[in-house]
């Protein structure tokens, strides 16, 4: 691991110390969980955007999936 310097609001460390008391966790260990949440939503959100941008350029035509129709089951059987 690395060690590395932030400066934060006071009132961001403040409800960080509240948070990691009531997670009996510590700083690093709450910023580690954070910082990978914060990237995992970024990367989500790149692959949302290229999937969409796909779909633009390459729309659905009609009918391109009615052969699967007849696959689906919708558990009301």
């Amino acid at each position: 691991m690395k060690t590395v310097q932030m400066t934060l609001d006071e009132d961001l460390v403040k409800a960080v110390d509240e948070a990691v008391k009531r997670l009996r966790t510590t700083r690093s260990a709450f910023t580690r969980r954070a910082l990978r949440e914060a990237l995992r939503r970024l990367a989500i959100t790149r692959l949302e955007r290229r999937h969409r941008k796909g779909y633009e350029a390459n729309p659905v035509q009609q009918g391109e999936f009615s052969v699967w129709e007849k696959e689906q089951q919708w558990g009301d059987d």
